[in-house]
């Protein structure tokens, strides 16, 4: 296979190299034309604290080289007769039984690999995992290290939260949605907003111009945010909002939202994602250097400790890593990385780690290689609590939990033969479910067409309801367990991920690996080498590259109503008109005051000036004017 090493040498120099798929590319009105990096504000004080600390300084070789003595040593659930035995009888079976079989019917490849190129051996046994303590390394449920599962009884308590994705075109047309997946059995609410809003920009903005309300809702102001939650009891639902560069002002219009229905930020449950370390490596949907950023994070998490201790304030996410080409074991390793950065970040506020860590979740993404993902996640639970525990020190168990919300691969779903994207999405969400996940979104069959039409989204639903009320599989904590593969996969992937911990160290810490690409060129390599795959055949995906057929347009699509950005506007508009301006001024005053100097909070004025209807656009706008753009590195 060609590797993009070797593409690199025999290119000119001037061809460059950048992560697939990046939004920043796709819209490009979007890009930084008129803005300098002019971001030094940010860089001084804490966030200096902050780059340092993530330098371990040896801690995650030392851990990387414990792992690899722990899967050599002695047996403990089985003695050496035991092993003696079995190693006899499999001997005896490939002489005797497989190797008279393979003669006259030979096995379809030479190797067999799973999608993060792990080599898969015909038949595991005792003899993978023969050094596996039962209870310092799987435990039991509701224990530490938490492998199966992080609540006592897990789904025979309650069944994990089921939380569709949604929202397009207006607020309207997003609150009826809401409604509809809720009179339908949706236990969660999960928001989706549009390029424009994602991006911080208000939907009269030149650079949103054609993408008001496509692929998700327009939030322009509180006046947006109260119409998409009309009527739906907050005291009563939790919420997760996907949104990052401007996450602080869409939570402040979740409060704004509360306090007009007689509720305190302390009664609200739900989640924002604001994982911005994530956007420069993979999604691309940042607004300001990362030091400004992880500045406003800061302020954040400390304003949530204090006045909404129910609130999720980061969701460190995996999904959108994956989606731009990673591996599961990249996925694995880089969102894990990211959280221990934010529990940095944390205690560079001055926060202990017991006051926030219990309100960090994740959001991981599940893929088509059925074990790779169910070990994926309970690897994901044992590192959380293994490094909260031996680096940070944490005693309290509820601080060690990796809670997380997982979706289904988008990139896995097709646009030929869509109906099998059902089946796809079966498979992904019966994995995620037996890796232990306490909240999940179903994709829509229809998502490589179009964002879900509501009779998609409704079997996308039923789909868990299924998993959940007709299968069995949530009767029983973690049944997987004990799988000789699966627990030694589970070890692989997590001894994998500490090799990145350890390449993530010696690259200069995460803020470097970022900003000098390491982490970018690592998720590049592994795409091109699964399109590769794709391309020989070497992967089959069914109905791409194997079973095609000939087809028209097969399936109805949702149709976003070209009236939204005419709409959006019309209301922005009003807004404008209609609101206190003078106390719009000196709330954004406020805020630019607050932006230059790092020692202050700047959720509090947020806040103040998302009450007085300052618009989404008006307030990132000061923060473009003081700590400027930022410009990634080429992926060379």
């Amino acid at each position: 296979m060609v590797s993009l090493e070797n593409l690199r040498r025999k290119l000119p120099s001037q061809v460059k190299f950048s992560v697939p798929f990046s939004p920043r590319e796709r819209i490009s009105r979007f890009g930084d034309e008129g803005r300098q990096d002019n971001g030094k504000i940010a860089t001084s004080g804490h966030l200096l604290l902050f780059r340092d600390r993530v330098l371990a300084k040896g801690y995650w070789k030392r851990v990387l080289d414990e792992i690899k003595r722990e899967r050599k040593a002695l047996p403990t659930t089985f003695d050496k007769k035991q092993l003696a035995k079995i190693r006899q009888e499999r001997v005896r079976w490939e002489a005797k039984t497989l190797k008279p079989w393979i003669r006259g019917s030979p096995e379809q490849k030479q190797e067999f690999r799973n999608l993060s190129d792990v080599p898969v051996k015909r038949i595991y046994t005792p003899e993978d995992v023969s050094y596996l303590n039962q209870s310092e390394q799987i435990g039991l449920p509701g224990e530490y290290p938490y492998v199966r599962g992080v609540y006592p009884t897990m789904y025979r308590g309650r069944p994990w939260t089921m939380r569709m994705f949604s929202g397009f075109g207006t607020p309207e047309d997003t609150n009826k949605r809401l409604h509809y997946l809720l009179e339908h059995g949706e236990t969660g609410l999960s928001i989706a907003f549009d390029m424009p809003t994602l991006y911080g920009y208000d939907p009269d903005s030149p650079r949103a111009e054609g993408e008001v309300g496509r692929c998700g809702v327009s939030v322009g102001s509180l006046k947006d945010m109260e119409i998409i939650l009309e009527g739906i009891p907050l005291e009563k639902v939790s919420t997760s909002m996907t949104i990052n560069a401007p996450a602080s002002v869409l939570t402040a219009m979740y409060v704004g939202v509360a306090e007009r229905q007689g509720l305190k930020p302390k009664d609200l449950r739900g989640t924002v994602q604001a994982d911005i370390l994530k956007e420069y490596i993979a999604q691309k949907e940042w607004a300001f250097p990362p030091e400004a950023h992880l500045r406003i994070i800061r302020d954040m998490m400390v304003y949530c400790t204090k006045e909404m201790p129910q609130w999720n304030y980061i969701s460190i996410s995996g999904y959108h890593i994956r989606e731009a080409g990673s591996s599961a074991v990249q996925e694995l390793a880089f969102t894990l990385a990211d959280g221990f950065a934010y529990v940095d970040l944390g205690l560079d506020a001055g926060l202990k780690v017991e006051d926030f860590a219990p309100r960090l979740s994740f959001f991981f993404n599940c893929g088509m290689d059925f074990f790779e993902e169910v070990a994926k996640f309970r690897a994901a639970r044992r590192i959380w609590a293994r490094v909260l525990k031996d680096k940070y020190k944490v005693k309290d168990s509820r601080s060690l939990l990796l809670r997380t919300h997982a979706q289904n691969s988008g990139a896995s779903l097709t646009w030929q033969q869509p109906l099998n994207n059902i089946v796809r999405t079966t498979i992904e969400a019966l994995a995620t479910v037996l890796g232990g996940t306490q909240s999940l979104h179903t994709n829509s069959y229809d998502e490589a067409w179009a964002l879900p039409s509501e009779a998609a989204a409704t079997v996308a639903l039923r789909t868990q309801q299924i998993i959940a009320e007709e299968t069995g599989v949530a009767d029983t904590i973690d049944p997987l367990a004990g799988s000789y593969y699966l627990e030694w996969l589970t070890d692989e992937m997590e001894e994998r991920a500490f090799q990145y911990f350890d390449k993530i160290e010696r690259a200069g810490g995460l803020l470097n690996a970022i900003k000098t690409g390491f982490i970018q060129r690592e998720i590049a390599e592994n795409s091109y080498r699964y399109q590769q795959e794709l391309e020989r055949g070497d992967r089959i995906v069914v109905g791409v590259n194997k079973y095609q057929i000939e087809e028209k347009k097969p399936i109805d699509t949702l149709k976003i109503n070209e009236e939204a950005q005419r709409r959006q506007i019309a209301r922005i508009d009003m807004v404008r008109e209609t609101r206190d301006n003078n106390k719009v001024e000196q709330a954004l005053n406020e805020l630019r005051k607050t932006f230059k100097d790092e020692k202050a909070n700047s959720m509090y004025p947020l806040v103040k000036a998302v009450r007085a209807y300052a618009t989404l656009g008006e307030i990132m706008d000061v923060g473009r004017k003081i700590f400027g753009d930022y410009k990634e590195p080429p992926i060379l």
